[in-house]
């Protein structure tokens, strides 16, 4: 029989929802729900189903896609912490739920320091700066040039309030003291989509999905948003480099599953998570896309979330940046 301490050190741990749940030896049973935030066809799409028919094999479980797209994925990541933590569901996360939106959104019905529990970061990704063909620029600073001439005149395109192609934009107005509107669009495929119809005059767009447009020239590309020169496009110069010294904007996936997955689950996920980013056919698949393997520790992806979490909201707070 227990003693009274420890049953009522139980009882409270139960009242306050901090008890983890117990790994059971036959996990996983049956199929694996892989939550993305966006419509299929957008960068975290892409990276989901390279990665997926793998994962589940080596899990021994089919992988379930499972887009739910809205608010830059904040939509998905607030109904994913509510689903059961009995790790049957997982979140391919960005910079946009996971990163800034506790910043940007005030009423956020999560924590992702709280209730998230890191993974890995399978991917990382550089921002294009692109223009449509008939906007008169053929460089940085001569896209500069024109914003300042035509204060408010420019437009530009995202995929949602709080994505790294939203980031992006406002840091290169800020840094570059233009003022653009900004436009967004619920995913980056239909913000692809308007940019190409001319609808919008640029975009800063993952490479992930906007390198077959640039191979097929219906769009010009300026830029790399990165630190350092993609070797996707190693002839485009970074946007440091060309107009804006100190500039650098990276886009990023995370996978995390919520706070109470049991331990056991979340390192099993992890190893087989970093042994698929170890297959030459998903490397070869990623890096042809525009991205860049990553991978790493629920250690180290926990520490690279509180980093980009702190990094950003710097950043909205400088620039007054709103959830749209």
């Amino acid at each position: 029989m227990k003693t009274l301490p420890v049953c009522l050190a139980l009882a409270s741990a139960i009242a306050t929802g901090t008890v983890m749940a117990q790994a059971p030896a036959s996990w996983p049973s049956k199929p694996i729900r892989m939550v993305i935030g966006f419509p299929p066809g957008g960068a975290t799409d892409i990276v989901a189903r390279i990665l997926s028919p793998k994962l589940g094999e080596f899990l021994g479980q089919p992988i379930v896609i499972d887009n739910r797209p809205g608010a830059s994925g904040v939509t998905a990541t607030e109904q994913f912490v509510k689903a059961p933590p009995d790790g049957y569901s997982i979140l391919l996360g960005t910079i946009g739920g996971l990163g800034v939106a506790m910043s940007l959104r005030p009423n956020l019905g999560y924590n992702t320091l709280r209730d998230m529990a890191p993974v890995a970061q399978p991917a990382a990704y550089t921002t294009i700066l692109v223009v449509h063909p008939s906007l008169p620029v053929k460089s940085v600073k001569e896209l500069l040039a024109l914003a300042r001439a035509k204060p408010g005149a420019l437009n530009h395109a995202s995929s949602g309030a709080g994505t790294i192609t939203h980031l992006s934009a406002e840091l290169f107005k800020y840094m570059g003291r233009i003022k653009m509107v900004h436009v967004p669009y619920k995913g980056n495929a239909p913000a692809m989509t308007a940019l190409l119809s001319g609808e919008v005059h640029m975009n800063f767009e993952n490479s992930l999905v906007v390198l077959p447009h640039i191979k097929s020239g219906r769009v010009r590309p300026l830029a790399v948003t990165g630190a350092q020169r993609s070797r996707s496009v190693p002839d485009l110069p970074t946007i440091a480099e060309a107009g804006l010294p100190g500039y650098a904007a990276t886009g990023w996936n995370a996978f995390v599953v919520q706070a109470a997955v049991p331990k056991e689950i979340v390192a099993r996920y992890s190893v087989e998570i970093n042994r698929v980013l170890r297959q030459p056919e998903v490397v070869e698949r990623l890096s042809s896309q525009g991205a860049e393997p990553h991978g790493g520790t629920p250690e180290e992806t926990a520490a690279f979330l509180r980093a980009e979490i702190d990094k950003w909201a710097k950043v909205i707070k400088a620039t007054n940046m709103k959830a749209d």
